[in-house]
């Protein structure tokens, strides 16, 4: 059982190795367009949950 964990870990490691991180620029800009676009979606819904709101006063 102990040499299954180890040999878990040291696969775990080698698999590591082979993954293709991204620059700092990269990543910068990923996050740019992730915050970028959730708030345009949380602006986004606020005006659909306020036009709802309204039309639903509207009525009753």
């Amino acid at each position: 059982m102990k040499d299954k964990i180890i040999n878990f870990f040291q696969d775990i490691y080698k698999e590591m190795k082979k993954v293709s991180w991204p620059k700092k620029e990269e990543l910068i800009d990923s996050t740019k367009v992730v915050v970028i676009t959730m708030i345009l979606s949380a602006v986004l819904v606020y005006i659909i949950d306020k036009g709802i709101s309204e039309i639903l006063k509207a009525i009753f």
